[in-house]
């Protein structure tokens, strides 16, 4: 296909800046339709953003002829059904993370593609981003030598700064994302992870509801193994004080350590020889990398940069974390 032309279902908050505005800024890429079930969000949305087309069911738009790909941006809950109905109808998909809300549903998604024709990316785009590229260039090149352990902290209050102030706060009930704020933010974590150290031996972990002020789990403790014998710690706390609120990622090796944050903008390491920081400004629309590598993959011009069967890794992680079911 010469142009990937998107429509998008589900066109919130993710894809005001984060997303959305990509699609019409990269080469054989075009934004053509957005759905949303409100149908007055849905037409303005696409005033806002130049798009030409707007639907209020997702069935409609993918029944429009000028589509070929779709970019699914709701709730987790409904991730599932609207990639199976885009997959069986021949569209090529980009899917949110967390790509489903457990790893049976990611692996009910995973057997669709198989079984079809279809591609699938998922939208762990902090892959793509350069800053954490550079991150895996300075373990590539072993500046720290043998990496032996790595210490995630995430510790927010019980309304993160991290993340956006919605209308109705579905990322704290279950039934629409998984679990709560660990199921929004652990995923580009823990996808790092398995982006810089590989395939993962063994994993286990907990979770709890200390406050009690969400349906939600608030607090959630775990660890991996990979078979390259890196173990990864991870604490994730949404209870605490704001002025306790970290976002930390310290990989340890045999000759120092690489400090940086998920959600901001420098990475350091320090050596006996060296203690450098570099600060990194992060794209307009941080999934525009991301979006790059997967129109260059549906045009058949590039590697899927995230596979649905990455992601069931990824989830089977989360499920062992939290004890889903």
């Amino acid at each position: 296909m010469a142009t990937i032309n998107w429509g998008i279902i589900g066109c919130g908050d993710v894809t005001e800046k984060k997303s959305g505005p990509a699609f019409k800024k990269i080469a054989d890429s075009d934004l053509i339709a957005v759905m949303r079930r409100d149908a007055a969000k849905a037409a303005d949305y696409a005033s806002r953003h130049g798009v030409s087309k707007w639907y209020n069911d997702a069935d409609t738009m993918m029944s429009d002829a000028d589509i070929n790909a779709i970019y699914i941006a709701t709730p987790p809950s409904s991730h599932l059904d609207y990639a199976l109905n885009a997959l069986q109808k021949g569209f090529n998909v980009y899917v949110e993370k967390p790509v489903t809300r457990n790893a049976a549903e990611a692996r009910a998604m995973a057997e669709a593609v198989r079984q079809g024709n279809s591609k699938l990316t998922v939208a762990h785009y902090r892959r793509a981003v350069p800053m954490f590229l550079a991150v895996k260039k300075l373990l590539d090149e072993q500046k720290i030598g043998d990496v032996r352990t790595v210490q995630i902290r995430m510790w927010q209050s019980r309304k993160p700064k991290l993340i956006a102030d919605v209308e109705t706060n579905w990322r704290v009930l279950p039934e629409f994302s998984g679990g709560g704020y660990f199921h929004d933010l652990a995923p580009h974590q823990l996808d790092l992870m398995l982006f810089y150290f590989g395939e993962p031996e063994k994993y286990h972990g907990f979770s709890l509801n200390q406050s009690a002020s969400t349906p939600a789990d608030d607090h959630v403790c775990g660890e991996i193994l990979f078979k390259n014998k890196v173990v990864v710690n991870g604490s994730w706390c949404f209870n605490v004080a704001e002025n306790v609120a970290t976002d930390t990622c310290e990989i340890i090796g045999t000759k120092g350590k690489i400090t940086f944050p998920f959600f901001g903008n420098y990475i350091n390491w320090k050596t006996d020889t060296e203690d450098e920081t570099i600060t990194f400004q992060h794209p307009q629309h941080i999934q525009q990398p991301m979006i790059e590598k997967i129109v260059a993959y549906f045009k058949n011009e590039g590697p899927n940069p995230c596979s649905i069967d990455e992601a069931v890794v990824l989830m089977d992680i989360l499920d062992a974390f939290t004890k889903t079911n």
